[in-house]
């Protein structure tokens, strides 16, 4: 078949990333560049700056991943590349560029969802943990293919995938060498990642908020505020039509179980009424250089009060309980015996401790991917697009960027 190598480029957010990865389970390089400084003094992903540091990112990131992999462009066997969902003109950076390189080179182009990427970020760190322990490979693909998956890759998981886009459950089944999905739940409004960024600029911390709280939920109390979370009902007045919310844009959800469906807007709210009751609120926003705004978490630590502690470990609570109950809900439900927890929200400590603890105690298998891989990255790019490669699965001439684009629709 060749070398077996996939050199991915991800650019579907404010990351630009290329990596190049072997048989979808040996990571030769992995190389991002982050933009957290452009967008932080907004508080959020600006998408006209996010397209044109891509631009500037792009050639230097591939170039990098190429020399850190120690190969060149010869030596690969596809090129692949994220074309959803996204922000339309970063993606399109990054699939222009990687059309170009493929009509350059004659390097067939792989076309890879984002949500699919990050669900074999946990494979590709389980391949990479069973490589390192000497485990065998699994019989062939194809017939003339090289052995590339290991045994994990034979079982049927649930993924969660949780970040600041995105918050879905699908039921992941490997078939013929490649991958299903079946969507089983989502969220209607607010990712989880996304309720994380609002809360924290709510409080005058950091960008992207989600380890700020994360570092400071610990010295709170996370009882201190009773938040909770209200069941979702069938709305009767749809008669079985699609909700009108943006979630609605990019998966179906009438179909879908309303026991496995989140909801973040309202807890989000909830911390905005309560922070203006209790007068948490600073009368004037920090701002970015000022002396007082917060560099570190140990820097927001000294200049926030006990009450403001313990709001953020109570939502971190919250939030994290109801990602547990509905996602173990889905595996009973569905019999599945392994869990897949994937996303930029996987590498927050309490999710990763509570979701490990309930799975041990429901004797169920639970795997995160390395924190490296739980963000944005073009590996888990380059190891979704593994078993497309081997089953001849390459994208079109016309492959445009398609912002919306779902996982797991049938």
């Amino acid at each position: 078949m060749g070398s077996g190598l996939i050199l991915a480029i991800e650019s579907s957010c404010d990351e630009t990333a290329a990596a190049v990865v072997e048989r979808g389970a040996h990571t030769l390089s992995s190389v991002v560049a982050s933009q957290i400084a452009t967008h932080a003094r907004y508080g959020g992903v600006v998408p006209e700056l996010a397209s044109r540091e891509h631009l500037r990112a792009i050639v230097p990131v591939v170039r990098a991943a190429l020399a850190q992999a120690g190969v060149a462009l010869a030596d690969l066997d596809a090129l692949a590349v994220t074309s959803g969902p996204g922000l339309a003109g970063a993606l399109l950076v990054g699939i222009t560029y990687a059309k170009a390189l493929a009509f350059a080179t004659g390097l067939p182009l792989i076309a890879v969802n984002h949500l699919e990427g990050h669900i074999h970020a946990v494979l590709l760190n389980e391949r990479e943990v069973g490589r390192e322990a000497g485990e065998p490979p699994v019989s062939e693909a194809r017939p003339g293919a090289s052995a590339a998956l290991p045994m994990t890759d034979d079982e049927p998981a649930l993924a969660l995938v949780v970040s600041g886009g995105h918050t879905h459950l699908y039921l992941a089944e490997p078939r013929g060498g490649t991958w299903r999905y079946k969507l089983v739940g989502r969220t209607l409004d607010d990712a989880a990642g996304e309720a994380y960024d609002k809360v924290a600029k709510l409080l005058g911390l950091g960008y992207p908020g989600g380890p700020w709280i994360d570092a400071l939920a610990q010295f709170g109390n996370p009882r201190a505020v009773p938040f909770a979370f209200a069941q979702i009902k069938t709305k009767l007045h749809l008669a079985g039509k699609t909700p009108r919310t943006k979630a609605a844009r990019t998966a179906p959800i009438a179909d879908l179980d309303p026991r496995f469906l989140f909801s973040f807007s309202g807890i989000k709210t909830a911390v905005l009424r309560y922070v203006e009751l209790r007068g948490l609120r600073r009368e004037a926003p920090i701002r970015e250089g000022q002396s007082t705004f917060p560099k570190t978490a140990p820097d927001a630590l000294k200049i926030s009060p006990q009450g403001t502690l313990d709001l953020i470990a109570s939502f971190q609570h919250a939030v994290v309980g109801d990602l547990m109950k509905k996602t173990f809900a889905a595996a009973e439900s569905l019999g599945a015996r392994r869990i897949l927890v994937t996303g930029g929200v996987a590498a927050n400590r309490e999710l990763r401790t509570r979701f490990a603890a309930e799975a041990a105690r429901r004797r169920v298998r639970v795997s995160f991917p390395t924190l490296a891989l739980s963000t944005d990255n073009a590996a888990m790019i380059a190891a979704a697009a593994w078993p497309r490669f081997v089953a001849g699965d390459f994208a079109r001439p016309d492959l445009s960027a398609e912002p919306s684009l779902a996982l797991g629709r049938s």
